[in-house]
Formats: C-alpha cells, structure tokens, sequence
C-alpha cells in the first residue's frame, strides 16, 4: 500500500513504481469512476446531500460535496459509510484481475485513506509518502488553487502525519 496525506506526492510514486513495471491500482481514480452520474454510488451521494452535489452537467459536484462534509465529522461519516465499501469491493477485484493476468505481479494500491478506509493488515509493506502538513497545504493553494481555508480542512479530516507515520515500513519524504 503507498499511503499519504493530500498533496503528499502519492501520485509522483505511484507513476514512477508503474513505469518500474507495478500495477498501480488507484483509490481516488476508482472512487472517480464510481462516483459518475448513473452509478449506485452517485445516486447514493445525492440521496444523501442533496440536488446541490449535482453540477449542472450532471456529474458530481466535488467542491460543492467537499464544503458540505470536510468540516463536519458527521457528514463525512456519512459520505465514508458509501463510498469506502464500494472502493473496497472494487480494489479487490482489481487486485484479483492483477494477479490472474500475473501471480508474480508487484501491485501497489494507491490510497489516502489507508488507515481511515483500509487498515493494515492485507499488505505485504506500506509505504508513506511524507510532507508535513504546512508543504502539503501551500501545495494545494498553490497547485490546485484551493483557499487556505479549504486546504486546510481537507488535512484535518485525514490521519494525522504521527497516525499515518506510524503505520510505515517504508516513509519517503517528498517535502
């Protein structure tokens, strides 16, 4: 498992481990593709939160979903309780096709919310990309042209740097 905060460098790993010959499997890209309009896990998101998750194309409206649950523990629960299963299921099957097509193959899960969403007793190592939290906000404000605000929120409903730390075999440090 590759782990890290938001704006940790995961994805630079992630790319770099593939063109070794990994097979990256993506949480954020799966939660992406069950989160299009037409799918059990979007209908259950607007259930949820409302017509106003819905931008007016007809996909998901993540800043909208993200100021609605990134202060409010309650409602990221909530969010939590349907999207975590769902990417559960579908990494496993994943893992699985990756390992028919190549029982030897090196598949790395490309995830955020290890601790929160996984735990860590499936992997055979968990690697920690690391930046402490003040890299990893300026990059999103920088980067991703979020507010300070926004950024910081997003890093406060994830592990802490010492919760993800610990979890480590491996830490990179990507600041």
């Amino acid at each position: 498992a590759l782990t890290g905060g938001i704006a940790s460098g995961k994805s630079t790993i992630a790319r770099r481990l593939a063109e070794h010959g990994a097979v990256v499997v993506d949480a954020d890209r799966t939660v992406r593709e069950l989160q299009e309009p037409g799918r059990p896990v979007f209908e259950q998101i607007v259930d949820a939160f409302g017509p106003g998750v819905v931008a007016p194309d007809g996909s998901l409206n993540r800043p909208a979903l993200g100021s609605i649950v990134f202060d409010d523990p309650d409602k990221l629960a909530i969010l939590n309780a349907i999207v975590h299963p769902a990417v559960r299921d579908e990494t496993q099957r994943r893992f699985r096709e990756a390992f028919a097509a190549d029982p030897d193959a090196v598949v790395v899960y490309d995830v955020p919310l290890l601790r929160e969403a996984r735990g860590t007793g499936e992997w055979d190592r968990i690697v920690v990309a690391h930046a402490p939290a003040a890299v990893r906000i300026e990059r999103m404000v920088v980067d991703r042209g979020m507010t300070r605000d926004d950024a910081a929120a997003r890093v406060r409903s994830q592990a802490s740097d010492e919760e993800r730390l610990a979890l480590a075999d491996v830490v990179i440090d990507t600041s």
